[in-house]
């Protein structure tokens, strides 16, 4: 924390305050590129950071280039292809006729939630879920009377609910991971937190559905060999296939099938991949690189660090520690705009407030998910709502579908609730020994059930009980 420099913090207050400049201006957020935007506060960046320029362009660099950020441009490139290819073959046309020929409309609306709450959970990634659902949900839109933003809202949620407990998502993963916990009880808690908000919000989009009145003629007759490629990316998901892996097959069926059309050749195929990766994400991959090395100039001069103390600086309770806990992973993801990388941040850090305070590690691991995946899901500049708007073909403005994002919002204050109220009471319990017999007691107990019922391996409960020792 010896680095810590507030003043570090200043590109990204410059990167809101053209936001906000340009709509007391304008009225109109979307009046500035948010490529322009990041490229400005890039530029600030660079010149307000310490260190010769070589050096601070390599730190640049070395955040644009983060393995994480890689990975997503990598997504971002292949659901661009697989996106391209669905439209030109006919295959997002067909999954669409295919949808409202077997489901009415009424229940439109809480079948995509649903479906992007088990693809999520399948593939562990809310980017890759929303590159398969997009498209799907741009040809419902109009078929089903819901505004086009709203769908991707839907859509978005559904894709954060599995971000947030599915046992493959790196948030789980690092979460988990930094608190020493193991994913089952992670989750488990977090279960206890957001059910009834999914459970809530299917209701609602069921009661939005059957008021909804479609304006278009029934579908045309479905060309059902057409449909195969979201099949199988479905099919592939649930079977937890890496997101790349799905996506690809996704891509290579849907120009295979195109090619049986006489009307679609290998170059018609080749356009299509390119348009949907150049047209489609190009921009959003250049954001992603400039965001990657915009985070890391800040937070390689101090900027964390000093959020982090800031935060902390004040804690005097078991709730107040929760909340900083809180504030430190909102601040974080608002900042890195990655709730993955803000977890890798945040995680060491919150494990040694909660070891400070008695909080149940469990409940930590819980709370850093829950909450960056909140985040996440509301950011207007977070990779979710941008993918989800390029593949529209900006159809659907940011700013526009973070209206509906009901979801994340609804899990963030969820989660906010539980620290106020101390929910789930199983995991928010202090456990405090008044001595050393108390401690060596619970040890020799939980040797005993060990011995007689070996359910798990010597390694493995030595791991779960390392703190004993």
């Amino acid at each position: 924390m010896h680095n810590a420099n507030g003043r570090a913090l200043l590109p990204l207050g410059l990167f809101f305050f053209l936001y906000i400049l340009t709509f007391l201006l304008t009225g109109d957020l979307n009046r500035i590129p948010v490529s322009v935007a990041f490229a400005i506060t890039s530029i600030a960046a660079l010149l307000s950071a310490k260190g010769t320029i070589a050096t601070r362009i390599r730190t640049y660099c070395n955040g644009a280039s983060n393995p994480t950020i890689m990975q997503m441009i990598l997504i971002f490139i292949l659901a661009g292809a697989f996106a391209g290819s669905a439209k030109a073959t006919g295959a997002a046309d067909a999954t669409v006729n295919a949808v409202l020929s077997l489901l009415p409309a009424g229940v439109i609306p809480a079948g995509m939630f649903i479906a992007a709450c088990f693809i999520s959970i399948a593939m562990g990634t809310s980017c890759g879920t929303i590159a398969a659902l997009t498209p799907i949900a741009l040809g419902l839109a109009p078929q089903t009377g819901v505004s086009l933003p709203e769908m991707l809202g839907i859509v978005i949620g559904g894709s954060m609910f599995g971000d947030n407990l599915s046992f493959i998502s790196d948030t789980t993963i690092v979460a988990t991971q930094t608190q020493n916990v193991r994913m089952t009880d992670k989750f488990l808690v977090n279960l206890h937190i957001i059910w009834p908000v999914a459970l809530l919000l299917t209701l609602y989009y069921l009661y939005r559905g059957f008021g909804l009145h479609p304006s278009l003629d029934p579908p045309a007759a479905v060309a059902w060999p057409k449909i195969l490629p979201y099949i199988l990316t479905l099919v592939l998901a649930l079977s937890r296939v890496n997101v790349m892996i799905v996506l690809l097959s996704g891509v290579l069926l849907t120009g295979a099938i195109g090619l049986f059309d006489a009307d679609f050749t290998v170059w018609n195929w080749a356009t299509a991949i390119n348009n949907g990766i150049v047209h489609d994400m190009s921009e959003l991959i250049i954001i992603t690189l400039m965001a990657g090395g915009l985070f890391e100039v800040v937070r390689n001069n101090g900027g964390i660090d000093y959020l982090v103390l800031k935060i902390t600086s004040r804690i005097r309770s078991k709730r107040k520690a929760e909340a900083s806990i809180a504030a430190l992973i909102t601040c974080t993801d608002l900042c890195t705009a990655n709730n993955t990388i803000a977890l890798i941040v945040v995680g060491p850090i919150a494990k040694q407030i909660a070891q400070t305070f008695h909080i149940d590690p469990r409940r930590t691991a819980s709370l850093l998910d829950t909450l960056s995946c909140a985040v996440q899901g509301l950011l207007p500049y977070g990779a979710q709502v941008l993918i989800a708007s390029a593949l529209t073909s900006n159809l659907a403005r940011p700013v526009d579908v973070v209206s509906h994002l009901y979801y994340p919002l609804l899990i963030g204050l969820a989660a906010l609730l539980s620290i106020v109220f101390q929910y789930p009471g199983k995991y928010t319990s202090d456990k405090k020994y008044t001595s050393d017999n108390d401690l060596h007691a619970e040890i020799e107990q939980g040797m005993d059930d060990y011995k007689n019922n070996r359910t798990i391996t010597h390694e493995e409960f030595v791991k779960q009980h390392a703190s004993w020792w």
